[in-house]
């Protein structure tokens, strides 16, 4: 007989306790959270975003813009050096921008609408018209489109004159209707007149978002979206091609050689992308299929040649932007920098959804560029200045200053004092020598 073995007794599965779990999320979180808490947080995702999209823009351009520059100029690389040359233009501005006090950006805000409004007046009797559309100053070797100046012009002017109000006590919403809202219609209806459906939209994105921070009634929300349906209802009766504008954005497939043909083009350069793209450079719609290519369409080739991973990395770069600016504005009590800071998010992330949305199909075609990665010194100039505008108002965050005077001077400012001429270097390593400033 064999002795039978005692049988084991089985022990219940333990239950992980809601506090363990709890535990774990922190253990992984913990990194994170602190990470965000961290007071220079908007400071440099502010700058790493904008030179990961910069950067990327440039690689799009050179890459988009290739064969039709080859074609018409002998040289694959010249629009890629206009480009180029508005990035050196454009970085140092907005590292300009970045040290700028913020009277000088309330200040600015004035002149800036009113220069704005005389471009556009100018645009509209003596303007250059391509495709239709009437935008852009001809200075010979350039093309000036004074919309874009405009949309920041609009939002430091429309800022200061609500921030104003707000210290006098709470605001009344008919104190919005002058000159807050006559001042955006004058600009919106002067853009309309050129045939920028686009630019009008993103004017309309920062009128809304500085009503929207100051607390407007909703009711006031409701009878502006109400005027505006009403209008585009005006203009389609007036103009019918913008009827069969809409009529090719619902079913672009229906005259894939005629109105739809462009969103077509698009819509296949994105699926021919797969998960991650042909490869840098190796686009088949840049090869005269994709017209604007380089401009309205950058987000499709980026699609076919990056793929899906570089699309959606592209999307998570403009959130996480317009979350630092988002930040900025919610951390700061200034009045007028939560409203600019709040402008500048509408803007630049509110143009980027109509540009993708437009390329993917899901918003009409309305010829905006996407802001930092489409061709285009008018546009790439007033977004690195507003930018740098945010970057100026990051410092304000609690306990931003007091970290960057501990990090000590960055390369800009170091590079200066080499040539005599960094005063805030040699007052921090002066500092450091008295003790004044913690290593």
């Amino acid at each position: 007989m064999t002795a039978e073995s005692p049988a084991v007794p089985r022990t219940a599965p333990r239950k992980e306790k809601a506090g363990e779990r709890r535990g774990g999320f922190r253990e992984v979180a913990g990194p994170l959270l602190e990470l965000l808490d961290r007071p220079l947080t908007s400071y440099y995702l502010i700058i790493g975003c904008s030179a990961l999209l910069l950067t990327l823009g440039l690689m799009m351009v050179l890459s988009a813009s290739s064969i039709e520059a080859l074609q018409e100029t002998g040289t694959p690389f010249t629009w890629f050096l206009k480009q180029s040359l508005s990035a050196s233009l454009g970085v140092p501005l907005m590292w300009v921008c970045s040290r700028l006090p913020q009277r000088f950006f309330r200040l600015a805000g004035y002149p800036l609408m009113a220069l704005s409004i005389i471009g556009l007046l100018i645009v509209i009797f003596v303007g250059e018209s391509q495709l239709g559309a009437q935008r852009w100053i001809d200075l010979g070797p350039i093309y000036l489109q004074p919309s874009e100046p405009a949309k920041l012009g609009l939002a430091l002017w429309g800022a200061d004159l609500l921030a104003r109000r707000a210290k006098k006590g709470r605001i009344e919403w008919r104190q919005l209707l002058i000159p807050l809202m006559p001042g955006t219609a004058i600009v919106a209806v002067m853009v309309m007149l050129g045939r920028d459906l686009g630019t009008t939209l993103v004017l309309m994105m920062i009128f809304l978002s500085l009503l929207w921070v100051v607390g407007a009634p909703i009711r006031l929300f409701g009878g502006i979206l109400s005027v505006a349906v009403l209008a585009t209802l005006i203009m389609i009766k007036v103009e019918p091609y913008r009827m069969a504008r809409i009529n090719s954005f619902l079913f672009p497939w229906d005259d894939a050689q005629g109105a739809g043909y462009q969103s077509v083009q698009g819509q296949i350069a994105i699926g021919s992308g797969g998960w991650f793209g042909l490869g840098l450079g190796s686009s088949r719609q840049k090869w005269d299929w994709l017209p604007h290519s380089e401009s309205d369409f950058i987000f499709a080739i980026l699609g076919e040649e990056l793929g899906l991973a570089g699309t959606l990395s592209v999307v998570a770069l403009f959130g996480l932007l317009g979350y630092a600016g988002l930040r900025v504005a919610s951390r700061v009590n200034d009045p007028f920098i939560r409203l600019a800071a709040s402008a500048v998010v509408a803007w630049v992330a509110g143009q980027a959804i109509v540009n993708i949305g437009a390329v993917i199909g899901v918003l009409p075609i309305t010829g905006i560029p996407l802001p930092l990665v489409s061709y285009g010194g008018s546009a790439l100039l007033p977004t690195l200045a507003a930018l740098g505008m945010l970057l100026s108002f990051a410092k304000r965050e609690p306990g931003a200053r007091e970290a960057l005077a501990a990090r000590g001077p960055g390369p800009a400012s170091r590079a200066l004092s080499w040539l005599g001429l960094g005063g805030p270097a040699r007052r921090v390593r002066a500092g450091r020598r008295e003790g004044h400033i913690d290593r």
